[in-house]
């Protein structure tokens, strides 16, 4: 199977090697989300059943829960190629173009960020998704005229962190969407221990379940601060990972026992003190702590809304209870 990529070509350093060789080759290895993937198996199964490419899917959920690692196992399943893309880098209809008039026949075309897709390129992509079929625009003015262009047929697995942006004729040309949900503390540990072999780090049980707590119930996370933990256990160890070495390592990440990091708490904080526990809107808030409001959205609030932290209001966001207790301050009374 090879791998294509819609994107100009840029540097690959080993943090990224490292990436793609702790993802999952196959469905066994591939940890959690078990209602997905068997939703997953019974349409691939049934379209080679039937000789036909699969519908097009959109998979959307928080960054790092595994949708291009879907993506691969997906293509891998059919036995087929995987073009990679992303919503951004396709600025023009010709950059759509390009790609799909290069694919093979029964190909995957992996659009991450989908929902970042410019308006005439999405509109040049409805055709192609129904009909294989592109129609573009020749020329300008009254001399203007519409070529029309047969692709390859392929399958569309387009992946986003926010359902809602994507437009409604666009989300209706997929067959099906699945959405993935965070994971569970046993499973992010599973995932920890699997990557400690491929690794080769020696691990203590405790020492994986201190780094499962704080990984914001997200493999990719979970893997990240493996390899950092790993890095204290070897400059300030004897190479394995030991429960004080984890808990170490974690203290000089300053990220606490829950997975709440300096942002997070200057995020609550900033509910909490400068407007008095809230509400508050998305963009006042951007502007107290010099965060950008796609970063609030797609990090910081979805872990702090699992934990429970913060609540959300027709009037803004409401620091809780919780919030208050976790930081060590007294809630108000008539908080919730």
């Amino acid at each position: 199977m090879s791998i294509g990529n819609g994107e100009k070509p840029s540097k690959i350093n080993n943090e990224d090697i490292l990436d793609l060789t702790l993802r999952p080759k196959d469905w066994n290895n591939y940890i959690g989300q078990e209602a997905l993937k068997q939703n997953l198996k019974v349409i691939i199964e049934a379209a080679k059943q039937r000789k036909e490419v699969p519908e097009h899917l959109l998979l959307y959920g928080n960054p790092g829960l595994g949708k291009t690692t879907l993506a691969h196992l997906i293509a891998q399943e059919i036995g087929t190629d995987i073009r990679i893309t992303s919503g951004p880098a396709m600025e023009k209809a010709g950059d759509l173009a390009a790609i799909l008039t290069n694919l093979t026949e029964g190909s995957i075309l992996f659009v991450d960020e989908i929902h970042r897709l410019p308006r005439l390129v999405e509109e040049c992509l409805y055709p192609a998704m129904e009909d294989f079929k592109l129609n573009l625009v020749l020329g300008r003015g009254p001399m203007a005229r519409i070529m029309e262009l047969n692709v390859p047929r392929f399958t569309l697995v387009g992946a986003t962190t926010r359902l809602a942006s994507i437009s409604g004729p666009l989300r209706s040309r997929f067959g099906a969407t699945f959405g993935l949900n965070f994971y569970e503390t046993e499973d992010i540990k599973k995932i920890l221990k699997r990557s400690s072999q491929i690794l080769g780090i020696e691990t203590e049980e405790e020492a994986l379940h201190t780094i499962a707590k704080t990984s914001r119930f997200t493999p990719r996370i979970a893997n990240h601060l493996l390899k950092r933990v790993r890095d204290f256990a070897q400059v300030r160890g004897e190479g394995k990972i030991t429960q004080g070495i984890s808990k170490s390592a974690l203290a000089a990440l300053e990220i606490d026992e829950l997975g709440l990091t300096a942002n997070d708490k200057r995020i609550l904080e900033a509910v909490i003190h400068k407007f008095a526990g809230g509400p508050v809107g998305l963009k006042t808030l951007a502007s107290a702590t010099a965060e950008e409001e796609d970063t609030i959205l797609d990090i910081y609030e979805p872990y702090l809304m699992r934990l429970g932290f913060i609540a959300l209001t027709p009037r803004g966001r409401v620091a809780t209870r919780l919030a208050f207790e976790h930081l060590g301050m007294k809630a108000p009374k008539n908080l919730f």
